[in-house]
């Protein structure tokens, strides 16, 4: 294995580069409690990051930690943890499904957040297929996930003095980040050619490895290409709509190349939104060059595919001019037409003139196991999509697996050893027992309260050092530095809107009223606090003008402080914020939140929600376990933003000030047990991986040896 810049060790821990650049690390307590002993200042200087802290080391610690037996004890841990989740003997997929000799599922998907290392994500959909590949791995399924490298990544966000959005975008230094390139059997790098137009792009693969998973990231910055295509895989969500479609060829047609060309025939394709739809194509293609009939081609591709789409925006699910598709995929049909008029059918949707070539509708025709995020997204697909399918509206063949969030990942360290004294030895393999959690209630309140306080002073504490920072380092105006929450108090209840800023999320609806909102910030006995952070894409001006509207109000005198905007929103602010902060608010137009997870992050980690009735919230809330915006149907903003203001002032606050004898909030304290002990078991991402593996891998593959039809895959 290539470790790249890192030195050599000694042989008592000689297999710690090995642990570095194996991404199990992110979320194996040992191993990184190990990598904060060897160095702390220097593993929050590389910002958690061990392979690029090896690198920098210095001696004196290397010999310490060959010599230190309470380090010797963590590394042993740590690598005996990381071959396990390599090997998978014992797991879940061995004990269940063992029969099921050479299986392996490929995972496509336009980004993957592992860990804040390797930024090749931009918000929800990539942390979810972080997730989804962790609880792979914790199960022991054999998945092979296929992305993108993103040398340029998704942008860093600054707020300049007028809270105007600057984004910045850096090249990953390869050299710090646990990747390493994919060889052919020749030596050189393993590379594959795409054609694209009437031309061809050549695309090269990285590898990560994630124990039992890997993943392979694709990458078209190599000598072959031209300027323009070297830049085609950069960044994330590029907004041209040729660059979109011409990345979209990449992820599908180049992804299948590429396991091909490592000998990986998975017998599951499972497709990560209608960015990786173009899989289908290939794949047919494959087949009808083979001989098959493109009838028996798409019915062998539809029997292994799974689709999962996650939006119910009907501008989220990309659509393309013919000519443009006819264009870019000239090469992919034969000059008679058959193949060419064929495929294009199959993702032609839209009415009259407004028909296009949209990746949904090719996806969802492609797949035979289709599914939504939650119950109520299965709904609005079934009617967003629903003349695709003929027969009753009830008929229609969407399910809903409802996401989840890996729980090893998000829960922060001192709740962890709650759980590992109230709930059991090997929670963690039952934590999706909904009976395990009742003993959330054996938990006395004294402890889990100064469990939340010193969360929320870590939390505090991480502002104020990036805002001294920033104020030191950028000479940012004093405004801004009150902007950034360093007024923030621990006494006050702590309310967060963490999520990407676009209209339909409604940042700005809780300053509906300015001057109700300010007399509840400002109350003098029980004041109240909010955080905001999050991103909006680049060419989004509405959500960049919202961004800028809600930045200035943090700066405003009339909130006292107690408005904070965090800015740079990415996987690492993200863990302080669903860990440390009191209450998590989510209020989206109804109903265009397919899922959200980042309030279920929040929740079991003791975070109650404050939500309007969307998403994943409607199956979750229970009137005990956290607070519902319902003002009724056809409920318009101020409506909406009423019921917000009076849940506040009614419930959500008199109960977080509502203290006993002992100063302890009990009221409080029942709906946060209630929360951790309905959420975590229900919303975990182990639950959720077994029921795509119960529902779809497992039906699907046997389905295949009972027919025979396994020998047809390349």
């Amino acid at each position: 294995m290539n470790h790249k810049g890192i030195k050599a060790f000694p042989d008592r821990i000689g297999r710690l580069a090995e642990v570095a650049q194996d991404l199990t690390w992110s979320w194996c307590r040992t191993a990184r409690e190990a990598f904060r002993r060897m160095d702390y200042p220097l593993w929050r200087d590389t910002s958690h990051n061990p392979f690029r802290m090896l690198s920098r080391i210095a001696e004196d610690r290397i010999e310490w930690a060959a010599r230190d037996p309470g380090f010797l004890a963590l590394y042993d841990r740590a690598v005996a943890a990381m071959d396990c989740l390599r090997a998978s003997d014992g797991s879940w997929w061995a004990a269940n499904y063992g029969d099921l000799k050479d299986f392996s599922v490929a995972y496509f998907s336009a980004e993957f957040g592992i860990h804040q290392s390797l930024p090749i994500y931009a918000g929800g959909l990539g942390v979810l297929a972080g997730d989804h590949a962790k609880a792979a791995c914790d199960l022991g399924i054999p998945l092979i996930g296929v992305g993108f490298m993103y040398p340029m990544g998704y942008f860093h966000q600054k707020i300049d003095e007028t809270g105007w959005q600057v984004e910045i975008y850096e090249r990953l230094a390869v050299e710090d980040v646990a990747v390493e390139r994919v060889m052919g059997s020749d030596g050189t790098p393993c590379q594959v050619q795409v054609p694209v137009g009437h031309g061809v792009v050549w695309v090269a693969v990285w590898r990560v490895r994630v124990g039992c998973v890997t993943l392979l990231l694709l990458d078209t910055d190599v000598p072959q290409n031209s300027p323009w295509d070297r830049e085609l895989s950069s960044r994330l969500y590029v907004s041209e709509h040729e660059a979109r479609l011409r990345q979209e060829i990449v992820l599908g047609v180049a992804g299948v190349r590429i396991l091909r060309a490592l000998g990986l025939n998975p017998v599951i394709w499972h497709l990560n939104e209608g960015h990786a739809a173009l899989v289908i194509f290939e794949r047919l293609r494959e087949m009808a060059e083979q001989g098959e009939s493109l009838v028996s081609a798409l019915r062998k591709v539809r029997s292994t595919t799974v689709f999962t789409t996650h939006t119910p925006v009907s501008a989220g699910h990309d659509a393309f001019q013919f000519h443009l598709v006819d264009h870019l995929l000239s090469g992919y049909w034969e000059t008679a037409g058959e193949r060419r008029n064929t495929l294009l059918a199959l993702a032609s949707y839209g009415d009259g003139h407004s028909r296009m070539f949209n990746m949904t509708a090719l996806a969802l025709r492609g797949a035979e196991g289709v599914n939504a995020v939650s119950r109520q997204h299965r709904d609005v697909t079934q009617t967003m999509f629903g003349p695709i399918w003929s027969g009753a509206h009830d008929e229609v063949p969407v399910r809903a697996v409802t996401n989840g969030v890996h729980l090893e990942t998000w829960l922060a360290a001192p709740l962890v050893e709650l759980y590992d004294q109230y709930l059991g030895d090997g929670w963690q393999e039952r934590q999706d027992e909904p009976a395990l959690w009742d003993r959330i209630q054996s938990i006395p309140d004294e402890e889990l309260w100064k469990v939340r306080l010193a969360l929320k002073d870590n939390l505090l504490s991480f502002i104020r050092d990036r805002a001294r920072q920033r104020w030191t380092s950028e000479k940012v105006n004093a405004c801004q530095v009150v902007a950034a929450g360093t007024l923030l108090d621990l006494s006050a209840p702590l309310i967060c809107f963490a999520r990407r800023f676009t209209q339909y999320k409604r940042p700005w609806l809780i300053f509906h009223d300015p001057a109700r909102l300010a007399r509840l910030l400002n109350d003098p006995r029980h004041p109240a606090q909010i955080i905001f952070a999050g991103k909006a894409h680049p060419a989004d001006e509405p959500g960049k003008h919202s961004l800028q509207d809600i930045y200035r109000r943090a700066m405003d005198v009339r909130y006292a402080g107690r408005i904070a905007f965090i800015d740079d929103y990415d996987l690492h602010v993200a863990h302080y914020l669903v860990q440390g902060a009191d209450v998590w608010l989510n209020n989206p137009l109804k109903p265009l939140e397919a899922c959200g997870t980042s309030g279920m992050k929040a929740a079991v980690n003791g975070v109650p929600h404050l939500s309007v009735a969307d998403g994943w919230w409607p199956e979750a809330y229970s009137g005990r376990n956290g607070w519902l915006i319902d003002a009724g149907p056809g409920a318009d903003d101020a409506a909406d933003a009423d019921a917000l203001y009076g849940l506040l002032e009614r419930e959500v606050i008199p109960a977080y000030y509502d203290r006993n004898e002992y100063g302890v909030p009990a009221r409080w304290l029942a709906v946060v047990k209630e929360s951790i002990r309905t959420i975590a078991p229900r919303f975990c991402a182990r639950r959720m991986v077994k029921q795509y593996a119960q529902d779809f891998y497992v039906p699907m593959t046997r389905r295949l040896h009972a027919d025979g039809v396994r020998g047809h895959e390349p």
